[in-house]
């Protein structure tokens, strides 16, 4: 009897000590869970790409062996981070074109231009970036200096923002355009009646491009993935897709090589797009999301689009546009309020968010979970912030620190009350989405992150921060990356956060991003990116 009680008591401590295998552990962390308490943990346990346990390292290492194990070394982890408002394929397209971001002058323009062609020898000279708010002289550029460089190959490059268009008279020769005419939401800028090469919104969709192949549209693709996963980006809002890229991206996702999480808002501009996916209905993997449609209300303030109540304080008599009509506007949100998808609408100036979420609340009602959103909300009237209770606000800090020096010149005084206001739209929504609109500022989420906390450029000014009572709290900033993000998406219950049950995506940094003196934000760094609980090779 006393040798049964032995063996029983033996058999009982070798299986009931017996430890859960798992595919991962994390030890030695400082992690930031970002759930309902913002609690911290010390260690993780995934499985099957999924957080299947979260604590303190006696209670993982207690219960759990895994096929490996990362010693964090005491760094801090947070969720993998979410960019809820991005050009994600135009970004990767841009890779294979002249860059002109940073440049500083129309000359510096033209010698990179120069330089491009040197080197690619292309029969169509296609980039973006340029920014006359950044030059000595800020105005927009005229084509002469383009003729005389490329009489007769074509060159068309974008305004960072995406809003304006710098094209030659070659180009213009292939698009058929041999004078100015008026545009519905959009402008060919003159001067003594002559085209100047200047194209503003919808006068850019009478230029034609050579179509991009496929292949140049899966590398863009992957490179974009590149790049994004280097900055712990593991979810991007792609604003406004076609049909044929969103089928692409899915395609590629499945097929192991695209491993980005894609919340793809369909491109609003084309009634076919919206009847095809409405009737299709939402569209949901473990990687692809398909269920919002993006819509552009205006323009955007640094090219003077942005549709204004009142006149731009330096162009007498210039108010901007709306992209569309009223009526074009009340048609599209009834259509997508009577199905299950979401509206996404770009707005930056004031008339445009008053009329947007007039719009929205005739459609929606009172209706609070449809999540529909304002991207950008730049420029918001002082009655026009109550109307945000049940309209989520989408921002860009970068934004606000990249306009700061120019934005107050272009709509007075009394209008930058309203304008980057992230605070007060977080305190009437409850809620706020951060993002980058990359390409039009640096994909780094790490300098979105600064620009919401503490407001400032590179160089440390303003001394005292920019409007530094919408400045957003650590807290909130990182929850605006990641858990808001994701509500955004309708995906708060399965990323987000690291907690039991959701995708096991999470960033290790190099700093604690939560600690750090604020000047030394930016230098934090994604030492290592995950995605189901997989390290990825960058």
């Amino acid at each position: 009897m006393k040798k049964l009680l032995q063996i029983s008591i033996i058999t009982l401590l070798l299986f009931g000590c017996k430890k859960e295998k798992v595919d991962l552990i994390v030890i030695n962390s400082n992690t930031y869970t970002v759930n309902n308490n913002f609690d911290k943990a010390e260690a993780f346990a995934i499985k099957d790409g999924i957080f299947i346990a979260v604590g303190n390292n006696a209670q993982i290492e207690g219960k759990y062996e895994a096929t490996e194990v990362v010693d964090a070394k005491n760094k801090t982890i947070v969720p993998g981070l979410i960019d809820a408002h991005c050009h994600f394929y135009r970004m990767g397209l841009q890779q294979q074109k002249v860059s002109l971001e940073g440049t500083k002058s129309y000359d510096e323009v033209l010698q990179k231009l120069v330089d491009f062609q040197k080197e690619k020898n292309t029969t169509f000279i296609t980039g973006r970036g340029w920014d006359q708010n950044d030059w000595q002289v800020k105005e927009f550029p005229t084509k002469e200096k383009l003729d005389a460089l490329f009489p007769e190959i074509p060159v068309a490059v974008t305004r960072v923002d995406g809003h304006a268009l710098l094209v030659n008279q070659a180009a213009l020769n292939f698009s058929e355009i041999t004078e100015p005419f008026k545009v519905e939401g959009g402008e060919f800028i003159t001067k003594n009646g002559k085209l100047t090469g200047v194209l503003i919104d919808n006068a850019m969709d009478y230029i034609k491009f050579p179509e991009t192949s496929k292949k140049e549209a899966i590398q863009g693709l992957l490179d974009a993935q590149k790049i994004a996963f280097s900055y712990g980006l593991t979810t991007v809002d792609d604003a406004g897709l076609n049909r044929n890229t969103i089928e692409l991206i899915d395609s590629l996702q499945k097929a192991g090589s695209l491993k980005m999480r894609v919340y793809a808002m369909v491109s609003g501009d084309k009634q076919t797009q919206i009847d095809y996916y409405i009737k299709k209905g939402i569209i949901k993997t473990d990687r692809l999301n398909v269920r919002s449609f993006k819509v552009y209300g205006d323009g955007a303030l640094g090219s003077r689009g942005a549709a204004m109540r009142k006149s731009y304080s330096d162009r007498e008599n210039h108010f901007g546009a709306l992209i569309y009509s009223p009526k074009r506007y009340q048609e599209i949100a009834k259509q997508i309020a009577a199905s299950d998808y979401q509206m996404n609408t770009h707005a930056i100036g004031d008339s445009a968010n008053t009329w947007m979420l007039k719009t929205y609340k005739e459609v929606l009602k009172n209706d609070k979970n449809r999540r529909w959103r304002i991207e950008h909300a730049q420029i918001i009237s002082e009655e026009d912030f109550d109307k945000f209770d049940n309209i989520l606000p989408s921002v860009q800090p970068t934004h606000a620190t990249s306009d700061m020096y120019w934005a107050a010149d272009r709509i007075g005084s009394k209008r930058m009350k309203g304008a980057y206001a992230f605070k007060d739209l977080l305190n009437k929504y409850g809620k706020i989405a951060l993002g980058t609109d990359f390409p039009v500022e640096q994909v780094n989420p790490f300098l979105t992150f600064y620009a919401a906390t503490i407001r400032k450029d590179l160089e440390n000014y303003p001394e005292n921060g920019f409007q530094m009572e919408n400045a957003l709290s650590r807290e909130e900033t990182l929850k605006g990356m990641t858990i808001w993000a994701a509500y955004s998406n309708f995906e708060e219950n399965e990323k987000g956060s690291i907690e039991v049950g959701k995708f096991a995506d999470f960033v290790i940094l190099n700093q604690d991003i939560m600690q750090v003196d604020g000047k030394d934000i930016p230098k934090t760094k994604a030492t290592n990116t995950y995605i189901n609980g997989e390290k990825i090779k960058i």
